[in-house]
Order: structure tokens, then C-alpha cells, then sequence
């Protein structure tokens, strides 16, 4: 699946409002994973844009084959570690609110790159203009939504997983509406 594209300009999105109401209606809060459905709710407050997808980010590995494991790494080494990603995605209003979460965006990116990728993936872009994602993957894996990574790697995914999703959360905060 291709999870990685660079970031494209702005686009008008005339049914930007209806497409809003019709995605955010489509949202299961119980679907979503637990640790960023608060997050994820402050984001659906934002009028300037909606969510696409998200995931926290899981971690595979033998003893633990849990596709939806969201337990953080044994203190043990344990071998080859299964990634599948963390990634946040969401559409923007071309406004200045938009324009405003979208450096943020890149901010959130520009703390750790070799980690944190920023861009417009293409089958999220032709459903809705304006979409951006986030996603948090070693970056010589950024075209994939899973990694196989040594367990030392994995902990510095975890680290920065966690830091990326705290830096989201300071940053949904900062632009809530006034």
C-alpha cells in the first residue's frame, strides 16, 4: 500500500463543509485505537479539517502476534520486530486556519525526519483534496505501511511513535478555536 507521497499545494475544495459532515458522521470512536481516540476527538473539533485515518502504530514480534497489540515493547531484546505503522491523516480547508495546521504539520515532521515522514498520499488525495498524513516509519521504509526492524530500531520507533503523537496533541491544543 502506498503510504508516502510528497506534500502537494492547496486546492479549492468547494464541498469541503459536506465532506466534513459526511466523514466525521462515518467516525466509531471505538474503532479507533485507544491511546489517540482523545486526540483524534480534539481534531474532529477543529472546523478547518477532518480525519481520514489514523492508527497508533503496532508492534509485532515472536511471543506477541497481535495484529492490533498496542503494549509497548518488552524490556528484552526479542528479535526481528514486525511495524506497522502509526500514521495520522486528514483533510484540510484551504484557509488560514488550514494553511496554519498544515506548518504545524511539517513541524511535527521536522522533529525527527529520519522518522517522521510529512506528505499527500495519492489514493487519500483523489477521495478528498487537501489531504495530508503524518506517519512515523524509519524513513528508508516511508513507501510502506510495514517495516521489519531489528529490536533496537523498533525502540527508537517506539520512542519517537509516542513523542510524535504528544507533539499531535500539543498542536491540536494550540489551534483550537479561540
Amino acid at each position: 500500500m502506498e503510504t508516502f507521497g510528497k506534500p502537494r499545494p492547496f486546492v479549492d475544495h468547494l464541498h469541503f463543509p459536506r465532506d466534513r459532515e459526511l466523514v466525521l458522521a462515518e467516525i466509531h470512536p471505538e474503532k479507533i485505537d485507544a491511546p489517540i481516540r482523545q486526540l483524534i476527538s480534539r481534531f474532529s473539533h477543529l472546523p478547518f479539517c477532518f480525519t481520514l485515518q489514523c492508527c497508533f502504530g503496532h508492534f509485532l514480534y515472536d511471543g506477541e502476534q497481535d495484529q492490533e497489540n498496542l503494549q509497548p515493547l518488552p524490556s528484552h531484546d526479542v528479535g526481528p520486530v514486525k511495524y506497522r505503522i502509526a500514521y495520522l491523516a486528514l483533510c484540510l480547508e484551504n484557509s488560514r486556519d488550514g494553511r496554519k495546521l498544515y506548518s504545524g504539520l511539517e513541524s511535527v515532521a521536522a522533529a525527527k525526519p529520519e522518522y517522521i515522514q510529512f506528505g499527500s498520499p495519492g489514493w487519500f488525495w483523489k477521495r478528498h483534496v487537501n489531504s495530508y498524513s503524518l506517519q512515523v516509519e524509519p524513513i528508508r521504509f516511508a513507501q510502506s505501511d510495514i517495516a521489519i526492524i531489528g529490536y533496537e530500531e523498533a525502540l527508537i520507533v517506539q520512542k519517537t511513535r509516542d513523542r510524535f503523537f504528544d507533539l499531535l496533541g500539543e498542536l491540536v491544543l494550540e489551534m483550537q478555536p479561540q
